[in-house]
């Protein structure tokens, strides 16, 4: 969960997350060494006043300038390529989740039980109780069990919405007509929260996402009262 005047990404639930967050600094580091070279060479343009005549006829530095850059753009993508295909990536999942997009509200359906089926809509400002996040409170949450794969299929039934979680790195396109997948696995329970992620109209601020991960015991507890 986001806490205000936050610069940095939420904390890592999942694997992937977790790869991402790594990427992230990799990149940056990248990012900040090159800049820091550069104002280093500007500073040094502007205040020295020494000149060599035939710099501009250095075959050694053009050969330098082309390739390191071209070794730098490999040290980023590799990196990069490696991510996408474990995002890609499914492994057998434990449990199918099928979440459709309305305007302005998520349902979700668990495939792999007979009726076990709910709408989630954001609980308004004037009926939260204390403690409970404005904006963000559903009044059916997906309870989903821990340390287990699970599989989402995402879709809309009106106009483009995105499902979206920060925290487990998760942010899938509901488009009508097409099925989207994802894979997701919490490492430990808890409270996670999201919310569409594409324009959708005048509610677009109002479609939260709120997923509770618990352990497998609890969800078994939790699914059959539930049918």
């Amino acid at each position: 969960m986001a806490y205000p005047m936050q610069l940095g990404f939420q904390d890592a639930t999942s694997p992937i997350m977790e790869e991402l967050l790594h990427f992230h600094d990799h990149t940056l580091m990248i990012v900040f060494l090159i800049s820091s070279l550069v104002l280093y060479v500007i500073s040094l343009m502007l205040t020295t006043k020494l000149t060599h005549t035939s710099t501009m006829d250095a075959q050694e530095v053009e050969t330098i300038w082309t390739i390191l850059p071209a070794i730098i753009l490999i040290l980023i993508a590799l990196p990069s390529l490696r991510i996408l295909y474990m995002m890609d990536e499914i492994n057998n999942p434990s449990l199918t989740v099928k979440t459709m997009g309305h305007q302005w509200y998520w349902s979700y359906e668990y495939t792999d039980y007979e009726d076990l089926s709910f709408d989630s809509y954001m609980i308004p400002t004037s009926e939260l109780k204390p403690g409970e996040l404005r904006l963000l409170e559903v009044d059916n949450r997906v309870v989903l069990p821990m340390e287990m794969t699970i599989r989402m299929l995402v879709s809309s039934e009106d106009v483009l919405h995105s499902w979206a979680v920060p925290s487990l790195g998760l942010k899938t396109d509901a488009i009508p007509g097409r099925l989207n997948q994802t894979t997701l696995m919490s490492t430990r329970p808890g409270l996670y929260y999201g919310q569409c992620s594409e324009i959708c109209g005048s509610n677009h601020s109002f479609m939260p996402i709120v997923l509770e991960l618990v352990p497998l015991n609890y969800f078994e507890k939790w699914s059959a009262s539930m049918l």
